[in-house]
Parts: C-alpha cells; structure tokens; sequence
C-alpha cells in the first residue's frame, strides 16, 4: 500500500499538467468552434474555403504528428526553441478547434430551419438570434458528442509524454523503467478513469441544465 501512495504522489506533478492541457482546450476550443461553425454559414465564400480547408488538414493528420511539427519541427524552421508545454497545448486547442466547428455545424444543421426564420419575426439581429435562439438549441444537440469528444481529450492528454513532457504517462513511464515493477500503470489508469467519470458526471448536469430545449 505505501508503494502504490508513493507512486500517487509522484503521478500528481503529472495530473497537473494533464489537466492544465485539458482545461485550456476546452475552454478556447469549444468557442473557437462555435464561432467557425457559425462563420461556416457565412455567405463570404473565402472564409468558408479557409475553414474548410482548416478542419480538412486538421482532422486528416494525426494529432500526434502535429505535436511533433509543433514541438520540434517549428523550432527548425525558426531557428529558435519553443516552450514544449505552451506548443503542445496551442496544439490541442488547433486540433479541437477543428472538431468543434463540425459538431457545431452538424448540430446547426440540424435544427429545423424555421428556427433561423423565428427570430427576425421576433425583430431580432442575426447576432442576436443566434444568441437566444440557435446556439442553446445547438449546445442541447451536440453535448453528448461534447461529452464524448472532453472524454477522447483526457485520453489524448498522454500524446504529450511521446514530446517529452511530463504528464501521467511520462512519469508512469519514468517509475516502471527505475523501479521494474508494474503497479505504476494500474494507478495511472485509474486517474485516467476517475478524470474520465468526473467529465461525465459534470457534463450530465450540464445536459440536465438544457433539458427544457427539445
């Protein structure tokens, strides 16, 4: 029992940053997503050929390869080093991004379209329409994939150890390589459960919150 305390202790430097990686993301990714999936339905077509091609690139590259260009390969082409843990959370928040602007947009689209006509029979600006009316229709429709997607980033989190930053995984790593024993991956998995089963239960009172949307 000691043992497996000593290894919790040693594991929370990395529960700070795993958290700290997944706190920013959400919270610049969800809204930078929300706004590209509304700036999706602009008519400007440039700006809709720039978001589409965005969420192209980001979502066709694996994450961890844009860890590595982030990491060490900006570092090569500036000519100057980069703070790994600001790098590899700009990141996240850039991959997300581009998730978040195709659940929103797929939510958008399928509210039922005289929705978008209610609110300038309402006497409502487009800005403010979207505010009252589409975007908490939206949110109720997508949460669970929100959810799911809050979910799949804790997990991603550990992509960070493969840049040498030190978050559970890498610590695990760290403890199992010096101490030969395997009781180190069985206390970081359950971190990773617990993180995973808080999100759920935060994002369930959330979707309690917007039940009155249907």
């Amino acid at each position: 029992m000691a043992y497996f305390v000593e290894i919790l202790v040693s594991l929370l430097s990395g529960l700070k940053i795993t958290l700290i990686i997944f706190v920013f993301t959400l919270t610049f990714s969800i809204p930078l997503g929300l706004l590209g999936a509304i700036l999706k339905r602009s008519s400007f077509v440039p700006l809709v050929k720039i978001l589409d091609a965005y969420t192209w690139v980001i979502r066709g590259t694996p994450l961890l390869l844009q860890l590595y260009f982030t990491v060490f390969g900006l570092p090569m082409l500036l000519g100057f080093k980069v703070d790994r843990m600001s790098m590899a959370t700009l990141t996240f928040i850039i991959n997300y991004t581009a998730y978040f602007i195709e659940i929103f947009r797929g939510g958008m689209n399928s509210i039922f379209k005289g929705q978008f006509e209610a609110y300038q029979v309402l006497g409502l600006s487009r800005p403010q329409g979207f505010l009252y009316i589409i975007i908490p229709q939206t949110l109720k429709k997508v949460l669970p994939t929100i959810t799911n997607e809050a979910i799949t980033l804790v997990k991603d989190t550990a992509l960070v150890a493969s840049v040498a930053i030190f978050d559970i995984l890498k610590i695990t790593q760290r403890i199992v390589s010096a101490d030969i024993r395997f009781e180190a991956y069985v206390v970081a998995a359950f971190l990773y459960l617990g993180l995973s089963y808080g999100i759920v239960l935060i994002f369930r009172r959330i979707e309690k919150k917007y039940s009155f949307y249907h």
